[in-house]
């Protein structure tokens, strides 16, 4: 498993750009929102949480495809399914792995973006872990698509496709709980529990989930 999460880390690096490409594609979505919406600094810092949990989202399905695209090309699949190790705990590792390359500096760029949208700094620490805690859970439903789309030969957009209304709830409760932490009447953990609730129910039902459809597709 140790070796499996270190070269899954290396390959998610170098194929692609990886965390090079989430992290500029996040800074062009937080970027081109000022021209969107002009220079009014206050409606930048009261959307400025719910922009941030957006462009994460949309940069975390970057690279989603190639998850399980890299061992389906070169037949390592086929040994990963007949393997003795559970099935279950490969794609949880390859999960972490991916997250730790793409999902982990969404979460270190997310203050520096907050800057720039002014935010209070209560509200990029909020974010950020809303992010830290949320963020693996896009990469755990990400496994499925993933999985659900592996013997297809372009399947980014299905796995887009498949993941983004799944990862809705994720969305919801991330910016709630962040702007709860701003604003002064509303609880922030009530939010932020429901979040970690949903990540952790991921984490449990994702893998499984994905290890079921990588079987019925090699099939």
């Amino acid at each position: 498993m140790r070796a499996l999460f270190l070269r899954d880390l290396q390959l998610s690096v170098r194929a692609g750009g990886g965390a090079l490409t989430g992290v500029l594609f996040f800074m062009a979505v937080v970027a081109v929102i000022p021209f969107g919406v002009g220079p009014d600094l206050d409606l930048l810092s009261r959307i400025g949480p719910a922009i941030l949990w957006i462009g994460a989202l949309l940069s975390s399905l970057l690279g989603l495809d190639r998850l399980f695209q890299a061992e389906r090309d070169d037949g390592s699949l086929d040994l990963m399914l007949m393997q003795d190790q559970p099935l279950v705990m490969t794609v949880l590792v390859k999960c972490l792995a991916h997250w730790m390359a793409t999902g982990l500096p969404l979460v270190i760029a997310a203050p520096v973006l907050g800057l720039f949208m002014n935010m209070a700094p209560v509200a990029i620490g909020a974010c950020a872990l809303t992010l830290l805690v949320g963020s693996p859970g896009i990469t755990l439903i990400g496994a499925v698509g993933a999985a659900a789309a592996v013997a297809l030969p372009r399947g980014g957009l299905i796995v887009s496709i498949l993941v983004l209304p799944l990862a809705i709830p994720l969305l919801i409760f991330g910016v709630s709980a962040t702007y709860a932490a701003v604003e002064e009447p509303a609880p922030f953990l009530p939010p932020f529990l429901m979040l970690t609730a949903i990540t952790l129910f991921f984490a449990v039902l994702g893998p499984l989930a994905a290890a079921f459809a990588l079987r019925a597709a090699s099939e």
